[in-house]
């Protein structure tokens, strides 16, 4: 690792000069990213830069060069010659439990006229990742070549995939390592984590869904807001079109938390069957914002009337089976969901005894999900897609032996009497709940 003028960046002076809380060049950045992806550095060094980043923060410029490094590190995506229908527009969520409006919001934006070429993530810490839940998709190709990811949005409007070796390849690399030395929760770090892969996709337009709740990395909204203006300013700075909306994740989003049980809701949502009020007003919300960043529709009230009409004309679910069928999936999914397979020991989980459900501990519903084998504990682990929950109760409900807190969808009965032990003790009964609002806060331009 050398400067321009031939001085060594040693990645330990790196590292130290971040752990004394000294602010980093571009140059120095850059040196450690490079290292970072031809493996010259070595594991050990990047876990520990990453927790001098944690404790100590990157200034805003150090984020934007950190950004900048992790785009430059692989191909940046031209489609100017790929005569594309519409914007390129993207959307990107912090993470929750039960977030599948990805799977949505992408077929959505396509029907209505835009191009969605979504490089989503894997699960990270207690939530879950939305190339997780396509893995269970018998088929589907979430890393394809780059030739295949342009002809699926070409052909379908929206593709959905993971990072290629060819898109910011230093994010792939400490994205796995973030997620097993508990510095996930870094602004600066996810604020280039997002947005190396945006930028390497080509974008005209991102919105960001950010989270804050028991569920969310950012517990409280004044951090989740600072994380939406960190990603809204580097973004604009660098060009790319960025607003965002703070969401609430003090309760699973919709009804299902796991990777195949979240697949199969989201296609009943796509074919008119049942649409949980607030997976269908966050997406709702999410798809408006993102059709007004592209020029799609005049102002909030025609994009949301756009959005809504792709849902209820069956266009939405004709661009999500095409997508599928693109990138390796059955043609016939969404006649045939039950393809996408669960585990075969389904269990009721009733509370110990009847009430409103006043408040849950999203987190320990994720990390249930984790033990049942459905997350991470190592980076590269497999995972068992089959296993979550599903017709979750949310806050509010009332629940008892005839109105189950969710059933648990496991391996063996020990394996579900253990997750429906911990659902229990995330949940809180009393007298009555009423959940705060869903989206709080636009943050844009």
């Amino acid at each position: 690792m050398t400067s321009e003028g031939g001085a060594a960046f040693l990645p330990q002076e790196i590292i130290r000069r971040k752990r004394n809380g000294e602010s980093l060049s571009a140059e120095e950045i850059s040196s450690f990213i490079k290292g970072l992806s031809d493996n010259s550095i070595t594991e050990c060094q990047v876990a520990a830069w990453a927790m001098a980043v944690y404790f100590q923060g990157l200034d805003r410029a150090e984020t934007v060069a950190l950004t900048a490094a992790m785009t430059a590190s692989g191909t940046v995506l031209d489609w100017s010659g790929d005569s594309l229908p519409g914007p390129l527009l993207d959307k990107h969520s912090t993470g929750g439990v039960g977030d599948k409006v990805s799977l949505l919001l992408g077929p959505m934006v396509s029907a209505a006229g835009g191009c969605v070429p979504m490089i989503s993530g894997r699960g990270l810490g207690h939530t879950g990742g939305t190339l997780d839940k396509l893995d269970s998709i018998p088929g589907y190709d979430t890393a394809p070549s780059i030739e295949k990811f342009r002809r699926a949005v070409a052909e379908s409007g929206c593709a959905i995939i993971g990072q290629t070796a060819d898109l910011a390849p230093a994010d792939r690399r400490l994205y796995g390592i973030r997620d097993v030395t508990a510095t996930v929760e870094s602004i600066p770090l996810i604020t280039a984590s997002i947005l190396s892969k945006k930028l390497a996709a080509g974008l005209d337009g991102l919105v960001m869904d950010v989270k804050f709740g028991s569920g969310a990395f950012a517990e409280d909204a004044a951090e989740a807001e600072e994380l939406a203006r960190s990603i809204v300013e580097v973004a604009n700075g660098a060009g790319l079109s960025t607003s965002a909306l703070l969401s609430d994740m003090n309760q699973v989003l919709g009804l299902s938390a796991g990777n195949a049980v979240e697949v199969r809701e989201s296609i009943e949502f796509l074919s008119g069957g049942v649409r949980e009020s607030r997976l269908l007003e966050i997406t709702l919300a999410l798809t408006a914002e993102l059709l007004t960043l592209g020029g799609l529709a005049a102002n909030a009230k025609a994009a949301r009337a756009i959005a809504q009409k792709s849902l209820d004309t069956g266009a939405a679910a004709e661009r999500f089976a095409a997508m599928v069928a693109a990138l390796g999936g059955p043609a016939d999914l969404l006649e045939r969901p039950d393809q996408v397979a669960l585990a075969e020991h389904e269990m009721p989980v009733t509370p110990d005894h009847p009430g409103h459900i006043v408040a849950i501990d999203v987190r320990r519903i994720g990390l249930a999900i984790i033990a049942l084998g459905g997350g991470r504990r190592r980076a590269g682990d497999a995972i068992d897609h089959g296993v979550g929950f599903s017709r979750m109760a949310g806050l509010g409900d009332e629940v008892g032996s005839e109105r189950p807190l969710c059933l648990v969808h496991a391996r063996s009965s020990a394996a579900a009497e253990e997750a429906a032990a911990a659902v229990r003790a995330a949940v809180t009964l009393g007298e009555m709940a009423v959940p705060g609002p869903l989206v709080l806060k636009r943050i844009g331009p």
